[in-house]
């Protein structure tokens, strides 16, 4: 009985390393589909997200730029912010402006480490 017990606690411990290295490997992201008033997909738009300094929790400093691909989305690797703020900073808060020639959308969206945040903004005519 005392070798069953050894054997399923350190395989218990060995399922729980697999799925807390499996959860640390997911990638932290923020995807912004932007799209028309009608729903149509907008490519080639300026996506810019920015920290939310008066966050609760605050969250730091940090601005990034991406252009939508030809399916309409901005996809915003968070991986060196979350390896900057540390493990006890796991949650964010971002703006999020939207800039075409004429016009200027503004959204907001929360991220957590080790997940994919999804958020669609809707450009007005």
């Amino acid at each position: 009985m005392g070798k069953g017990i050894k054997t399923t606690v350190l395989l218990t411990l060995f399922l729980a390393s697999i799925l807390y290295s499996c959860k640390n490997n997911d990638p932290s992201a923020i995807k912004i589909f932007v799209r028309s008033a009608s729903g149509d997909e907008i490519t080639d738009t300026r996506v810019i997200i920015i920290g939310d300094l008066n966050s609760n929790p605050p969250t730091n400093e940090y601005v990034d730029t991406v252009i939508t691909n030809e399916s309409g989305f901005a996809l915003f690797n968070l991986k060196s912010y979350y390896d900057e703020a540390g493990e006890d900073n796991p949650v964010a808060y971002f703006d999020i402006v939207v800039k075409t020639d004429s016009i200027d959308e503004l959204g907001y969206i929360r991220s957590r480490a080790h997940t994919t945040a999804v958020e669609t903004i809707f450009l007005s005519n």
